[in-house]
Parts: structure tokens; sequence; C-alpha cells
């Protein structure tokens, strides 16, 4: 099982875009501060704001890239209000 997630960080008012096959190990080495991370690195409150589970790593990656190519908060901010959104992109990108 693979997850796509967002994370959201109140400190920054930004959100952060991945996919993991272990999504608490994942938030753990962002929160961690002797990881080598680069964006995530800029604040330390970063929870998580939404998550989609997918059913394999190729549909986590299509979702995950599809997400980040919006480039729009509206956009991250309706896959929480709107469900239905995230149903469709897992047809749309279901292998």
């Amino acid at each position: 099982m693979f997850y796509v997630y967002i994370l959201h960080s109140a400190l920054l008012n930004q959100f952060y875009i991945g996919f993991t096959s272990n999504l608490e190990q994942r938030l753990e080495l962002h929160l961690n501060p002797t990881e080598n991370r680069k964006f995530t690195a800029k604040a330390k409150d970063w929870k998580i704001y939404f998550k989609i589970e997918c059913e394999t790593k190729t549909q986590a990656l299509a979702i995950e890239k599809h997400i980040k190519n919006m480039k729009s908060k509206v956009y991250i901010e309706n896959l929480l209000r709107y469900p239905e959104i995230s149903i469709k992109l897992l047809e749309k990108y279901k292998v």
C-alpha cells in the first residue's frame, strides 16, 4: 500500500506533497532535525493535512504528480473539502 500525503505548516502557511509506503515513518523523517531535509526543515510544525491510499507505487506517483502540477492551494484545500475529487483521481490513475 502506498500513500500520497499532503503536509501543512501553519507557521509557514505552506503545503508539502509527497508519497510513501510508510506514512508514520515518513512524517517522523520530515520532523527529525538530524535528517537531511531541505523544504520541510524550514518548520517543525508539519501535520498531515490530507492523504490518499493508493493500490500501487505507479498510481501514487501519478497522483502526486497531478496534485503538484495543479500548483494551487485552493485545489489542495478542495481535496479535503470534496472527497469525490480523491475518488476521481484514484479512478483516473488506476493501473
